[in-house]
């Protein structure tokens, strides 16, 4: 380890090591560029300051900057996704989702400077514990697109007693849309048929406000 330490610059030397807390955003920037100066990683997030718009960069911001090509575009948003993944890990094993409020613990990490609506289905098993968290769709920038069986097949195949559906709104504004009360009341109609109960929609906005079709009498 010392060896291959050795090797480094000092900024990657400093991350091996563990000491990437007290690097700053551009110097880790940097390093996922792979550039050992921290001159483009800076413009980058003086562009794109962090923590709201960074989530939103896209391969052609990055790739407008000299220096920074298609493959450390992708390296910059990997890492991005798994920082996303990572704020929606579950502490413990099998979560409960009781209430509105555990679905967001869950997911508002995801939504993140998402530009799309995004839908999931989270399988809960006879005690509301989480079985699977379940991608769903990925819809356009306004609307979700979800068919009830893309939705019920995977919660059937692992014998889900219920399910919690979730997606965003990118506009920040949770109020939920008719399209959205329209779809829920098709996802009642055939968990009915299936014998698995949807116990709740909850919308997250971008900004993390969030709203419960069953809280507001809608489901």
């Amino acid at each position: 380890m010392t060896s291959h330490i050795a090797h480094q610059t000092p900024i990657r030397a400093g991350v091996i090591a563990g000491r990437a807390g007290v690097l700053t955003d551009e110097t880790l920037l940097a390093v996922v560029l792979g550039h050992d100066d921290v001159r483009v990683a800076t413009d980058v997030m003086r562009d794109h300051p962090t923590p709201d718009r960074f989530w939103r960069v896209e391969a052609e911001d990055l790739t407008s900057y000299p220096g920074i090509g298609p493959s450390a575009a992708a390296r910059v948003l990997a890492c991005l996704e798994l920082g996303r993944r990572a704020a929606a890990w579950p502490r413990g094993d099998r979560p409960t989702v009781a209430k509105p409020e555990d679905a967001v613990q869950l997911l508002a990490g995801r939504v993140r400077g998402l530009d799309r609506e995004h839908f999931w289905a989270l399988a809960l098993d006879t005690k509301n514990r989480l079985l699977r968290e379940i991608d769903v769709s990925v819809g356009s920038l306004n609307a979700s697109i979800v068919h009830p069986r893309e939705l019920f097949k995977v919660a059937v195949r692992i014998s889900a007693a219920s399910v919690v559906v979730v997606h965003n709104h990118p506009s920040g504004d949770p109020t939920p849309s008719g399209a959205d009360i329209q779809l829920t009341r098709r996802l009642v109609k055939a968990g009915d048929v299936l014998g698995i109960a949807l116990l709740d929609h909850v919308v997250i906005g971008d900004g993390g406000e969030w709203a419960s079709l069953r809280e507001l009498g809608l489901l």
